[in-house]
């Protein structure tokens, strides 16, 4: 997908990723009511709410101020604490969002700035919130670059549930903050790793939300 359109992706209520589940979902609920297949009909429904939850994409306003570096994911933050950048090999700040079922799992870009690489790893599927899984787990990164050349590291990583990471970018890909580059499903986890001199402005136990909670500032 080109950087242009992922600019252009409106605020759709629900994900694109989603809408062949709620169609079956739904579809199916409608043909078990149909049927008069009460206690299936329920269980349908109940079924569909919870697809049509999971997939929701709300529209999202950052928060104000310069320098700031806005978290990728809703979720509770896991990790905060200075360790090795496993893609650039440089001594960073490492913050970690751990996204449960109920999180909206659209993934956004915690900067604006340009695509320097990406890389897929296959892995494990151990529960995201362990930090063994920043190391394990099936996971995707992207490194990018901003317009004054400061570089962090976003990785999305696949938990004991999820089994599909999608990353809609390539090295080359401009990006603004906000900006939605993947999707992870069913229960998951993204680290960011910030320059080391970055000021992280969330702590463990903290709820954050994409695009509108300010994680660090550089």
């Amino acid at each position: 997908m080109a950087a242009e359109d992922i600019r252009l992706y409106p605020h759709p209520l629900i994900a694109r990723e989603g809408w062949p589940f709620v169609a079956l979902s739904v579809g199916l609920a409608v043909v078990a009511t149909a049927l008069d297949w009460t206690v299936l009909a329920v269980l349908l429904w109940l079924a569909a709410v919870f697809v049509i939850q999971f997939f929701r994409d709300p529209g999202r306003s950052p928060p104000v101020g310069e320098g700031l570096i806005t978290s990728p994911a809703d979720g509770r933050i896991v990790v905060v604490g200075k360790t090795v950048d496993p893609i650039t090999g440089k001594d960073s700040l490492k913050i970690s969002v751990f996204m449960n079922v109920f999180n909206v799992h659209s993934n956004r870009s915690p900067i604006q700035g340009k695509v320097i690489e990406t890389q897929y790893f296959p892995g494990a599927f151990l529960n995201a919130a362990v930090d063994k899984a920043s190391e394990q787990n099936e996971r995707c990164a992207m490194v990018i670059e901003d317009p004054q050349g400061r570089r962090l590291t976003c990785i999305q990583i696949a938990g004991l549930v999820a089994r599909r990471i999608l990353c809609y970018v390539k090295p080359g890909d401009s990006l603004l903050r906000g900006a939605r580059y993947g999707f992870i499903r069913f229960g998951s986890r993204v680290d960011v790793y910030c320059p080391l001199e970055a000021q992280a402005l969330v702590s463990v136990g903290d709820k954050v939300y994409a695009h509108t909670t300010a994680l660090a500032r550089w």
